[in-house]
């Protein structure tokens, strides 16, 4: 096995080639500032095509996706994604067009955009969207664009702070900070959801709006949120929705009719695009109709967003139908509720009673800890599970708990998988009780251990000869 997981690199040797290319047909270039032309020919390596074809498919199968186990990442919605969507995707009528065809050569990927539009306004109560946005926080600075413009269009300049709770997500804060806004943080209650007493004392003629994702973070329905949204509107501000935790909401309830006026979704979350190490994304916005004209004003693409991830997600709605989409939040919070009752006698629960679609445990009940021996902690059960094959719930995340386990099954798992799970959840939590030591070096069967993460993030190796 250590042959294929070399370096491409280390496998190269001089003179041995993989590939075939035909006779350059084009004059070489002109005109180029000198600067910008090599003096020398690039460093590559010579491999042959076996040696190419080995190495990258083994570096795949190293990878961990949906695809290949259970990902139960909270506040994420890593769940499956049906193939007949990238089979649409991938249709030469799709993926052939260019942003700069002429209109009438791209009717029907307007459709799709018109569609998608009329879908998601009646799923979420919003008056109408905007694709633009790449990213659920691309998204969320959009929101806060047109929440200031709102206010800056009826001269009322001295709206800047916006509210988030304590439990929420961390770009809301960040995307607020970046649109020139001030943060003002309002705490939660011990029942995990916030303390509109203190939500009162923050409310004057500075506040622009309130930002919310409901359910929280801690997978708990904000029960007041109406409360909430007529003291926000009363004090002239605006209710923003942050759309990750939309999946146990689809079809049974929608944030348009809790009080909210602008929102984002994320679509390769809530509506079944693969995502993660970057990308894709998209993240629409949606605004109440009296935030039409301002929605109009913002731009922050140079075209119309990501059309292969809105036209993933326009497909999954049509296959689900109208009614099937309440299935999936109801099969969600239903996985979501069984994985915690089957754990909470083994892990710490520190808010008890029903979820939604996810749930935070802070650690361990016993994590194995005795005099010179420290316990287990979250990140050592989060290494563990990836020698029995499961990917990591979130941790350490929301920070309301030093320990924090989130998890989010998902509609897409089978009670076989959760049961599997849940099996294997017990089995660490037994291993931390007797052996803590053990798990303080987990993993034990990955191609990589424990690296070094944050070294790995702030000194990249980037080139295989370092000058």
């Amino acid at each position: 096995m250590k042959y294929y997981n070399e370096l491409i690199f280390e496998l190269s040797r001089k003179g041995r080639t993989g590939y075939s290319l035909p006779v350059n047909r084009f004059p070489a270039a002109e005109g180029l500032p000198e600067g910008l032309c090599r003096q020398s020919a690039p460093e590559l390596p010579e491999v042959s095509e076996p040696d190419v074809v080995r190495h990258y498919t083994n570096l795949s199968q190293m990878n961990f996706g949906v695809d290949t186990g259970f990902y139960p990442l909270g506040s994420c919605t890593m769940k499956y994604n049906p193939k007949i969507n990238e089979e649409i995707a991938a249709m030469p009528s799709f993926a052939g067009l260019h942003p700069l065809m002429h209109a009438g050569l791209t009717k029907g990927a307007l459709e799709v955009y018109k569609g998608l539009n009329r879908a998601l306004a009646e799923i979420t109560g919003m008056y109408t969207f905007t694709f633009d946005p790449c990213a659920g926080a691309h998204g969320e600075l959009t929101g806060l664009m047109i929440m200031r413009q709102y206010h800056m269009q009826r001269g009322d300049y001295g709206r800047r702070k916006v509210i988030v709770p304590d439990s929420a997500h961390g770009t809301n804060p960040a995307s607020a900070a970046v649109c020139g806004l001030e943060v003002v943080e309002v705490k939660s209650l011990p029942d995990g959801r916030v303390d509109v007493d203190a939500l009162k004392e923050l409310l004057d003629d500075t506040v622009a709006g309130m930002m919310m994702t409901n359910p929280n973070t801690l997978g708990l329905f904000e029960n007041r949120i109406g409360e909430i949204a007529s003291l926000v509107h009363k004090c002239g501000g605006l209710m923003y929705y942050d759309g990750a935790n939309m999946n146990p909401l689809m079809g049974v309830v929608r944030p348009g009719d809790m009080g909210f006026d602008i929102m984002h979704l994320n679509l390769h979350k809530t509506f079944s695009t693969p995502h993660g190490g970057g990308g894709p994304g998209s993240g629409p916005v949606g605004v109440a109709k009296k935030l039409e004209d301002c929605l109009g004003e913002i731009r922050v693409s140079g075209f119309h967003g990501n059309f292969g991830v809105i036209l993933r997600a326009y497909a999954y709605i049509l296959m689900l139908g109208r009614q099937n989409l309440a299935k999936v939040g109801e099969y969600s919070v239903l996985a979501a509720n069984y994985v915690k009752e089957c754990l909470k006698d083994v892990y710490k629960l520190p808010i008890d009673g029903p979820c939604k679609h996810e749930f935070v445990f802070d650690g361990l009940l016993d994590d194995g800890a005795r005099e010179g021996v420290p316990g287990a902690t979250t990140l050592d059960v989060a290494k563990r599970l990836l020698d029995y094959g499961f990917h990591a719930p979130t941790i350490y995340f929301p920070l309301l708990f030093h320990q924090a386990l989130m998890i989010e099954p998902t509609e897409t798992e089978s009670k076989e998988t959760l049961d599997r799970f849940i099996e294997v959840m017990r089995k660490i939590a037994a291993e931390a009780a007797s052996d803590p030591a053990m798990l303080h070096d987990a993993p034990h069967s990955t191609p990589v251990s424990r690296p070094d993460e944050t070294a790995a993030a702030r000194n990249p190796i980037l080139r295989y000869v370092m000058s």
